[in-house]
């Protein structure tokens, strides 16, 4: 094991913290091990930022090791305890230990936001395509914007309409799935905490 492997630095503190969790052992034994049997106790021996290695008894008197990966790796000491935590949670709930959560309500995040208006500019200008020298009203609004500032932003899909005469209406399913982006991340994150959530009250 590498010396500047910082995970693995840390190996013998992160063992002994670990005893304290057996059921969270056991659950990583089950679901990443593949371990069929009824799983009693496990105990976490080594770790490094590639994978770690657990030893396991089952109920029947017999025992073994397995060695669970890390994908991707972790970059460092700061990772150990949330990505711990996740395979904790994707264990649990695929054990049938803990229920998948469910979004119950909406919530119009910042970055949601952001991403309509940047999209509706977009799709706007390549809509009205307005000629060089001249201005662009933004939508909804009385501001106006000089075409050649816009063009630094939108340089490429004004090149392939000058050199081609083609006003390209895939921008606007480009436009969807940039939009759409921020939307599934900020689901992604809801549900990432309220699993995280179900877990520490599950404790």
């Amino acid at each position: 094991m590498a010396s500047s492997d910082s995970v693995a630095a840390k190996s013998a503190f992160l063992c002994m913290y670990m005893k304290n969790h057996p059921d969270t052992l056991v659950a990583y034994v089950k679901h990443y091990g593949k371990v069929a049997g009824n799983v009693v106790s496990a105990e976490m021996t080594a770790i490094d930022s590639k994978g770690m290695t657990i030893k396991y008894k089952l109920k029947s008197g017999a025992d073994g090791q397995v060695v669970v990966s890390f994908q991707p790796p972790l970059a460092g000491y700061d990772e150990v305890k949330p990505r711990l935590l996740s395979m904790k949670v994707d264990a649990q709930e695929s054990l049938g230990m803990i229920k998948a959560p469910h979004l119950t309500t909406f919530s119009l995040s910042a970055p949601m936001v952001h991403a309509f208006f940047l999209v509706l500019l977009s799709c706007s200008y390549v809509t009205v395509y307005p000629p060089r020298g001249t201005s662009f009203q933004i939508p909804f609004t009385t501001f106006e914007i000089p075409s050649s500032v816009l063009d630094v932003f939108f340089a490429p899909i004004r090149s392939l309409v000058d050199l081609t005469g083609y006003r390209p209406s895939a921008v606007y399913v480009v436009a969807t799935l940039i939009f759409g982006m921020p939307v599934w991340r900020d689901i992604h994150r809801r549900v990432q905490q309220k699993r995280i959530e179900s877990v520490m009250k599950a404790e």
